[in-house]
């Protein structure tokens, strides 16, 4: 099982994330410690949107790139493996981007809402959200647009076929804020650690 903080106090963060470019929109609000590391914040952010970490990822912020190192890549990236959040978002109101999957360029806007002190409470934790995660590997905003419009009408020539590469299985509108919350309590975030 994975480790759940208990805290007595400490600050800690509620953020609300938002894939851009999907109308409606898609979006996310939960509770982290302030002093998790940029890599944990990932793996929350990619349980509590639905996606299943299966590609690369990035933050944003003020035009630099945060990221696990990488001496292929094209763009020059600062390591973030030992940044923690509240070094790197410090302000309510403060936003930057998150980035997930280069090919299909899923990009995510995260807006620290509020600072809180809390006593006694288990972190991470959602505690809002609308609408599915868009299936990976489904072509970023625009095939995702183009899924949509196929999925809205049951003679279009190829909704038979996406229903089968879907396995049959895709509500957009589905969103189980309990089911994330279990999926949050299983998974290690690595936040014990508060030096």
């Amino acid at each position: 099982m994975g480790k759940l903080i208990k805290l007595k106090v400490n600050e800690v963060y509620q953020l609300k994330i938002t894939l851009q470019e999907t109308k409606p929109e898609i979006w996310r609000r939960f509770l982290v410690v302030s002093s998790i590391k940029l890599p944990d914040l990932s793996k929350v952010i990619q349980t509590v949107m639905g996606w299943t970490n299966s590609h690369l990822h990035q933050f944003v912020k003020d035009g630099k790139i945060y990221s696990e190192p990488d001496e292929h890549s094209y763009h020059e990236s600062v390591d973030y493996r030992k940044i923690r959040l509240n070094q790197f978002m410090t302000e309510e109101k403060q936003s930057v981007i998150y980035d997930y999957d280069f090919g299909d360029g899923w990009s995510h806007k995260i807006v620290l809402e509020k600072i809180i002190s809390e006593k006694m409470q288990k972190y991470p934790e959602c505690i809002g959200g609308k609408r599915a995660c868009p299936p990976e590997d489904c072509g970023g905003p625009f095939g995702y647009g183009n899924l949509m419009e196929i999925l809205s009408d049951p003679d279009n020539e190829e909704y038979d076929s996406m229903m089968d590469w879907l396995e049959g299985d895709y509500d957009p509108e589905f969103f189980d804020m309990e089911e994330v919350n279990e999926m949050l309590k299983e998974k290690d975030f690595g936040c014990v650690d508060f030096d």
